[in-house]
């Protein structure tokens, strides 16, 4: 078995960073964000208080789990410019870059599982949509705390995650039982308006007001905006997004 200091991490980075690269969507990708954090980190049950009571621990989505892996697949600079267009339609851009990413997300858990599993590795993940309670709107499993948690950034006022990269991409995570070397840096809250109400273009941008000065969310305002988003084609597989919030000086790099 792969442990610390033999490779593990570099091999799930270079893996992330490789199905980036070569992946066959329309979108394009600027270099995603791989970072690690150590399953018994007492934040993730704390989670049950923050996020969801049912939100789940790393050991409950996988016995025997020692370590969590987060990624961030940051959107190219212009699928932000698209979105940027029309302060109220949805561009076919964002929407895209949502759709193909979401799955891209999947065959890069779904290919780090096959490829931890030939070194004696176990892992296991949650798709990066629908794990939520549609009453509540929360999930029990929260791609945005653990990536928090894994110290790839810090939540912004519209909710989103800043990281190095931006808020512009979708994230994805997976529990494994191998050890990975955690760094826990310094925590750095990237919020321009939580850290000095200098900024606050994301208020602006939300077309429904659904989140607030006080850093509170509408959760079911800003879900009926985005089933209802205009620019997007009605049917079943029509993308549910809207992005207007993720558009400003965060998106495609951190403030601080």
């Amino acid at each position: 078995m792969l442990e610390t200091g033999s490779g593990l991490d570099r091999l799930i980075v270079d893996a992330v960073r490789d199905r980036v690269a070569q992946a066959r969507t329309t979108t394009h990708y600027r270099v995603p964000l791989v970072s690690f954090a150590d399953a018994a980190d007492p934040r993730f049950p704390a989670l049950r208080r923050y996020v969801d009571p049912g939100h789940l621990t790393p050991e409950e989505l996988l016995s025997g789990a020692r370590s969590v892996v987060s990624f961030f697949v940051p959107f190219d600079r212009r699928v932000v410019e698209a979105n940027a267009a029309d302060p109220h339609v949805v561009a076919r851009e964002w929407a895209l870059a949502y759709t193909e990413t979401n799955t891209l997300i999947t065959q890069i858990t779904d290919h780090l599982i096959e490829l931890l599993a030939t070194h004696g590795i176990r892992g296991a993940s949650e798709p990066p949509i629908g794990n939520f309670e549609r009453a509540t709107l929360t999930s029990h499993w929260s791609h945005k705390s653990v990536a928090v948690i894994a110290g790839l950034g810090s939540f912004g006022l519209h909710h989103m995650i800043i990281t190095e990269a931006g808020c512009a991409g979708r994230l994805g995570s997976l529990v494994v039982d191998g050890q990975l070397p955690v760094d826990r840096p310094r925590y750095v809250n990237r919020c321009l308006y939580l850290q000095d109400r200098s900024c606050g273009e994301c208020l602006q941008r939300c077309p429904v007001s659904a989140f607030s000065e006080d850093n509170e969310i509408d959760r079911h305002r800003c879900w009926n905006r985005i089933l209802e988003a205009p620019g997007l084609p009605p049917g079943d597989q029509t993308p549910q997004v809207c992005g207007k919030c993720a558009i400003g000086p965060c998106s495609l790099e951190s403030p601080l």
